[in-house]
């Protein structure tokens, strides 16, 4: 009895150890984001005095011309879209290699899960040497064109594929007449609905929070994302201090997004996680 009581304790402290570890960075956030310049410095952040926040607010879309909305509309477009139609060919093409047969179809699967563990940082000269020959540097398609293709959502769709889809459904559709493209978007892709949305939360997140493919193609700050943008202010803020509030309110603003995708989309990602866990 003991050692299970021992047991339970471990695992609670080592739980509760974890929650704080995630919960403390965002804390910080919440209370800086609430303080001005002076109060940032004098580290005197559980005060109630010097609250700042919708000053901080106006003065973070009001710096160098309001240069934060248009990143922040910059990472919407290179996320939502960005993530909407990578989910869309990574779950077409784990479709695809899940119910048809073709020469070295397993062959081809292992390279896609030998991409998986490349890093990105590995393809920024590769695909910053393929955009300039296209023309495309420092323009909206060098970043938004790479992050179409993820070798990790075609591994999930696979997954969800063989999970969500029976081949008996689509042998019935087939019989009916219906022909394969036919068959996918009607039948298959409604079935994979929560894998779709699984992938593209994760797709969502790496694509907003991505800082270095984006720092190699672009050199106009018009088209920077929420990331790099704040990247830039951080490293001004050594010599104008002044851009420290506006960083803290500016990252404790780009977390919102990600929030709410996962908030209003839970229900489908959480049954896309349990694919294949029950037959």
């Amino acid at each position: 009895m003991s050692t299970r009581l021992l047991g339970r304790l471990t695992v609670n402290v080592v739980v509760a150890v974890s929650v704080l570890y995630t919960l403390l960075p965002v804390l910080w956030l919440l209370l800086a984001s609430t303080k001005n310049r002076d109060a940032l410095f004098s580290s005197d952040l559980l005060s109630f005095g010097d609250f700042s926040f919708v000053r901080n607010i106006q003065d973070l879309f009001a710096m160098d011309g309001g240069l934060y909305g248009r990143w922040y509309l910059n990472s919407l477009l290179y996320a939502v879209l960005g993530a909407a139609a990578g989910a869309l060919v990574s779950v077409a093409c784990g479709y695809a290699f899940d119910k048809y047969r073709f020469r070295h179809k397993e062959k081809l699967f292992g390279l896609v899960l030998a991409a998986v563990m490349v890093p990105q940082t590995v393809l920024a000269l590769p695909l910053y040497l393929m955009a300039s020959e296209a023309g495309l540097v420092n323009t909206f398609w060098a970043v938004f064109i790479p992050v179409l293709f993820n070798p990790f959502g075609v591994y999930l769709g696979r997954i969800f594929s063989r999970g969500y889809v029976p081949d008996e459904v689509l042998e019935a559709a087939r019989v009916d007449g219906a022909g394969e493209l036919t068959t996918y978007a009607r039948v298959a892709l409604r079935m994979l609905g929560p894998g779709l949305v699984t992938v593209f939360l994760f797709q969502l997140t790496a694509i907003w929070n991505n800082f270095f493919l984006p720092m190699v193609m672009l050199s106009n700050q018009d088209l920077y994302p929420v990331s790099l943008g704040l990247y830039q202010w951080n490293s001004s803020a050594s010599v104008s201090p002044e851009y420290y509030p506006v960083v803290i309110m500016g990252s404790l603003l780009a977390v919102v997004p990600l929030i709410l995708a996962f908030v209003l989309l839970q229900r489908f990602w959480r049954s896309g996680l349990t694919a294949g866990a029950v037959k």
